[in-house]
């Protein structure tokens, strides 16, 4: 945690209300979110009991499943989820622009300029914590394997249509928010503590209830307080007054209110069974249909404060200005839904299981330079962060208050202008230390110097100034410019070329094989 993240916590304690971490919003938000609340079944953290999905606040669907052990029903709530999602998804994938981009000719191997489709936006999830977005990653796994009769006339167990192709794409979201800035899918939790900081545990600000209560208190008063309401208040039948966020539920919920509904069901359900047919049948159709709408009248309670918790958190984080560099990210998280987009068009087999050692190393060097790039843009989008560097040392501002001219000792001389900055600043410079600013939106590299005093610097541009030997117009800093300079790079260097998958060494798990290339067979921790 930086100083300034601490001191905004101190703040926050002492006033009462939560305290603004950034000036600008970090990261993209879409005009028409899906946003997706689920709940599971005690004890069963991969049996779904019942969700809120929808894009407009005020009509979300609801979804539910009556007795959670029944392999149908679950079946049925997924194909439902799917009916939900997949039409959202849909809605993006055909709207496209042609964009350049550079590519590696295959016939000879070089990098060459082509046309490719990207899609004009993507679909953003949001969901209301972190454990929703494991859930969303369970969910696909569950789902991406299963076999559909029309896949496989012989499977046992077949499953709606859709499922399979709903696990694929929900597996993608939750790999996709493994990467550091990505926003494709989102928890609100992470939004709200990213933008502000509050007076409590970083393990309680994972309860939107009492996260929302700080940052936004009711009638104005006391964040803390209402917090605490928001995380033990209690009604007269000892229910909580704000519902966990999910996707568990409260025990007091489950024991007193959810087990005696479930239980009613299973009753009606076994003397529907033996009442064969005729006017008896009937009437315990009736009462079937009583008891599943109860189930569903309870799950309701549970979910819609939530439900408007994580909207009313998505008009908070709208106010704030979205910074420059998040549009950057998010064409990023455009091009990997339109791949994925091609890759289920092309027919591709399911993520597997496991990521072969290629893959996975690839995935990790792109995690760490996301994370790195993430942290230096946030940092130059941000005043407000960059004071959290600059406290650190790892960066600094000054005001110019000379520019000497002077060129490099080379055949073809190169301009190489001394600036001699005062700062207030105490950043860790050492002679030779390279030091960089944002130009145009390009990092331009200077060398420290010397020390002239203890306020003044003395630093010598080496880049971005052109090929002549007079540095090009407006790439030298004048006299009285107050520039901000990062000891950290603007952009995350590649790192070393890895093998291609089929040239993978045997200590690695050697080359893999037409089974390794097949879909993972299904086992039972695939199977909700």
């Amino acid at each position: 945690m930086s100083l300034i993240s601490t001191l905004a916590r101190l703040e926050a304690v002492e006033s009462g209300r939560a305290r603004p971490l950034t000036t600008v919003r970090h990261r993209h938000l879409s005009e028409h979110p899906l946003v997706l609340v689920p709940l599971t079944t005690a004890g069963e953290a991969g049996a779904p009991l019942g969700a809120l999905v929808g894009t407009d606040p005020e009509r979300p669907r609801l979804l539910t499943v009556a007795q959670p052990r029944d392999r149908e029903l679950r079946f049925a709530f997924l194909a439902e989820l799917a009916e939900a999602v997949l039409p959202h998804l849909d809605g993006y994938a055909d709207d496209i622009e042609l964009v350049e981009r550079n590519e590696t000719d295959p016939a000879t191997g070089k990098r060459v300029k082509a046309q490719a489709e990207l899609c004009a936006d993507a679909p953003q999830l949001i969901v209301p914590g972190r454990a929703a977005i494991d859930f969303v990653r369970l969910l696909g796994r569950s789902m991406r394997f299963r076999r559909t009769s029309e896949q496989d006339p012989e499977t046992p167990y077949p499953a709606p249509p859709h499922v399979p192709l709903l696990g694929r794409w929900l597996t993608h979201y939750g790999e996709r928010a493994r990467v550091p800035g990505s926003s494709l899918l989102l928890a609100a939790t992470d939004l709200l503590n990213r933008h502000w900081a509050t007076g409590q545990s970083s393990l309680e600000d994972q309860h939107l209830g009492a996260l929302l209560a700080w940052i936004d208190p009711p009638d104005g008063g006391s964040g803390a307080e209402a917090a605490l309401r928001a995380e033990l208040g209690r009604d007269a039948r000892g229910q909580l007054l704000v519902p966990p966020a999910g996707p568990a539920t409260d025990p007091a919920f489950d024991n007193r209110l959810l087990a005696p509904a479930v239980e009613a069901y299973d009753r009606v359900r076994l003397a529907l069974a033996a009442a064969g047919e005729g006017a008896e049948a009937d009437g315990w159709l009736g009462q079937l249909s009583l008891a599943e709408r109860e189930i569903r009248r309870l799950l309701r309670t549970q979910l819609e404060p939530t439900w408007h918790a994580v909207w009313r958190s998505l008009e908070l984080l709208n106010e704030l200005p979205e910074g420059p560099r998040a549009t950057e990210r998010w064409t990023r998280d455009r091009w990997s839904f339109t791949a994925h987009r091609d890759r289920v068009r092309a027919g591709e087999p399911p993520q597997p299981r496991r990521d072969d050692a290629v893959t996975a190393a690839r995935k990790l060097a792109a995690r760490e330079s996301a994370q790195t790039q993430l942290d230096a843009q946030e940092a130059l989008d941000d005043p407000l962060v960059l004071a959290g560097r600059r406290l650190s040392g790892e960066a600094f501002t000054g005001e110019v208050i000379e520019v000497t001219m002077a060129w490099s000792e080379s055949k073809r001389p190169a301009p190489r202008p001394l600036l001699v900055l005062r700062t207030d600043d105490r950043p860790h410079l050492g002679e030779g230390v390279k030091v960089y600013r944002s130009l145009d939106g390009r990092p331009q590299t200077a060398e420290f110097v010397r020390h002239e005093a203890d306020d003044l610097l003395v630093l010598r541009l080496t880049d971005r100034m052109g090929r002549a030997k007079d540095p090009a117009e407006g790439t030298v800093p004048v006299k009285g410019d107050r520039l901000a300079w990062t000891l950290f790079e603007h952009d995350q260097r590649g790192g070393p070329r890895l093998p291609e998958p089929e040239e993978t060494p045997w200590t690695h798990g050697g080359p893999p094989g037409t089974d390794a290339e097949a879909p993972d067979p299904v086992t039972p921790e695939d199977i909700l």
